[in-house]
């Protein structure tokens, strides 16, 4: 009969064996605890009529003081019990979310639901039992300290999540070397055209120009190929991030760490990218360039005019 009201009981906590066990052990903790101050203010009674009791009478100032001080004794040992007890749930939930952090998981708590007398009165019907009977065979195997969780259902679907999240975040840092790659590639195009400029300067006829043109057309090239190539990168990129949202969404928020991770990442490409600004500075380069050979265009009429 006591096997079946405990098995009740527990069923409409919603816990399993394992945790009706973890149950059981913090409230035996909690009721030898519980004992154990009882004890000590009954002692304080029993030493008030044992040293201050042993006469027939008493003033009332005399028992007024006796009063006064066995509250205070009182007193004394209630408080210190209830913060005892306060800081001994802060370990334990201590303990919880300690193991709670190693999987990613954020626990939450409804104080509330500490007030509601429906559940405390089912609790105090499960300490009424007589649980000392309880599961015997379950309890040679209960350790003392609380044990990790198990790899199995939505543990081992965190854990394959978190590993395709860590490595598409992988796969965006690699690209996003292969993006400072290209900037630096278009650097040194700069530098190039900044020394075609200089040899453009030297140049006397009309046959050097249109080689230099050429060389304008192909710089040109250069720098409408890397900013296609920019602006997919940054496409491919977006694409990867909404996508990664949309998986750390499904999972429930559990992995917002990696989400960070791979926001900032795109932060630190984005800015890279706009400090490259490679195909600004070809253009103003271009536009000088095409000022310099209007330049030399009419210096070359002034010594060949038209016939």
């Amino acid at each position: 009969a006591r096997s079946t009201s405990y098995t009740a009981i527990m069923a409409d906590f919603g816990f399993n064996e394992h945790h009706q066990n973890e149950i059981i052990n913090y409230m035996r903790f909690a009721r030898s605890k519980r004992v154990l101050r009882l004890k000590t203010i009954d002692s304080c009674f029993e030493e008030l009529k044992d040293s201050r009791l042993v006469e027939e009478t008493f003033t009332v100032d005399e028992v007024r003081e006796m009063m006064d001080g066995l509250q205070m004794v009182v007193r004394g040992e209630v408080e210190m019990e209830l913060i005892n007890t306060a800081h001994t749930n802060v370990l334990l939930l201590r303990q919880l979310f300690s193991q709670a952090e190693k999987f990613y998981l954020r626990l939450q708590s409804d104080i509330s639901e500490l007030e509601n007398r429906e559940l405390l009165e089912q609790v105090a019907e499960f300490e009424k039992t007589d649980f000392k009977t309880i599961n015997k065979i379950n309890q040679e195997t209960i350790k003392p300290k609380l044990a990790p969780l198990n790899e199995g259902g939505v543990s081992e679907l965190l854990n394959k999540e978190i590993t395709r999240l860590q490595e598409e975040n992988d796969k965006l840092k690699s690209r996003l070397r292969t993006l400072e790659s290209q900037a630096t590639s278009a650097l040194e195009e700069k530098t190039k055209a900044a020394r075609a400029l200089k040899d453009l300067q030297k140049v006397q006829g009309e046959q050097k120009f249109s080689t230099q043109s050429q060389e304008i057309n192909s710089l040109e090239s250069t720098v409408a190929a890397l900013k296609e190539d920019y602006e997919r990168s940054l496409s491919a990129s977006a694409a990867s991030q909404k996508d990664l949202q949309e998986n750390l969404i499904s999972a429930k928020h559990e992995l917002l760490r990696v989400q960070e991770q791979l926001a900032l990442a795109e932060k630190e490409l984005d800015k890279k990218f706009q400090q490259t600004a490679a195909y600004r500075n070809m253009k103003e380069i271009l536009s000088k360039k095409n000022e310099q050979i209007k330049e030399i265009r009419k210096r070359l009429q002034k010594y060949e005019p038209d016939e």
